[in-house]
């Protein structure tokens, strides 16, 4: 099959085509596990991360991507969740231990034991992969595969961001970068917090005003002083000056949480411009997210097949996929981006 195979850590900058067209044998389903012909797999930075080495594969070489439709064709000895030719999706999450105190109390996430697809197993940026069937999800009819792709992790972890917040209807969300996750975060959060004030900062233009498209009640850059105080905010950057930012601008009591899997170090000594009385006092607090469970994934694809939630995508071909992360890398978004493996 063809697929496209990272085969080292590599730094982007020197390095503008990390990932190597290649046939690579088949896999085949292990017991409990399912083969998915892959018809789209999202493009999602946690993929910059991991080529960058800030999240390091497990092993070399391995195959990307984990936001990912397709079809089940085989099932391993004793998968029975799914029938030949259902279609289904494939996330962040591959599997986790089920055994431990966190998984038994739905933290999941943080297991110990935690296995991500497409870093620690091979993921969709190939004509097929496997996962535990446990860890597959039905796609609502709503979407088409490539509305479908970036709601499995870009809407999934945004949902657990915003339900982290602990934003009541009524109090302001700000949204701090407007790229795959934050564009979903928006339109969820006008469904579920009608009354909600949402403030989008980002540093391009062509975010802001594709944040005004969907509904954003003010957007700015990160300098720019929002019209009210925040009572929550969501930062999904991948760098440090917007938390600083971000915190000067939350209302006492206010929440920041950080919906990234790691931060660069391009902006680290912005830190040390954190100053105790204007960004901490009074109660505020940072939070992170981590990962996602298998609940985030079911519960947003129900909430996204309701409102409805129709993603803005960009297509690519499988081997354009070097093409697509580097746009990501350079910031040129507009809403997700999406690799199309089978038309």
């Amino acid at each position: 099959m063809k697929a496209m195979v990272l085969d080292a850590i590599t730094d982007l900058k020197t390095n503008r085509n990390p990932l190597r067209l290649a046939e690579v044998p088949r896999p085949k389903p292990q017991s409990g596990q399912v083969l998915v012909k892959v018809r789209r797999c999202g493009v999602c930075h946690t993929e910059l991360d991991e080529i960058e080495g800030r999240t390091p594969p497990a092993s070399f070489p391995v195959i990307l991507g984990h936001q990912v439709v397709g079809t089940v064709v085989e099932n391993g000895d004793g998968a029975h969740r799914f029938k030949s030719g259902e279609r289904v999706g494939i996330a962040w999450i591959y599997s986790a231990c089920g055994r431990c105190a966190l998984c038994r109390g739905g933290f999941e996430n943080l297991c110990a034991a935690f296995q991500a697809t497409g870093r620690d197993a091979d993921g969709g940026y190939a004509e097929y992969t496997t996962v535990p069937d446990q860890f597959a999800y039905p796609i609502p009819p709503a979407f088409s595969d490539s509305q479908a792709a970036p709601l499995l992790c870009a809407g999934a972890i945004g949902y657990r961001s915003l339900a982290l917040t602990g934003l009541q209807d009524g109090q302001v969300l700000g949204l701090v970068g407007f790229g795959a996750s934050a564009h979903l975060v928006l339109q969820m959060a006008k469904h579920r917090y009608p009354n909600s004030p949402v403030f989008v900062f980002a540093r391009s233009p062509n975010e802001r005003a594709f944040a005004i498209e969907l509904g954003a009640d003010w957007s700015g850059d990160i300098d720019d002083t929002p019209p009210h105080s925040l009572t929550a905010a969501i930062d999904t950057t991948p760098v440090w000056r917007p938390i600083v930012r971000t915190m000067e601008y939350l209302l006492p009591g206010g929440r920041l949480v950080i919906n990234a899997i790691r931060k660069e170090e391009v902006d680290k000594k912005e830190l040390v411009g954190i100053d105790y009385p204007r960004h901490l006092w009074m109660e505020k607090e940072i939070k992170s997210v981590a990962n996602v469970a298998r609940s985030d994934v079911s519960g947003f694809l129900s909430l996204a097949a309701e409102i409805p939630i129709l993603p803005e995508v960009q297509e690519f071909r499988l081997e354009e996929a070097n093409k697509a992360l580097l746009e990501l890398k350079e910031q040129r978004v507009r809403g997700a981006k999406v690799l199309v493996v089978e038309p």
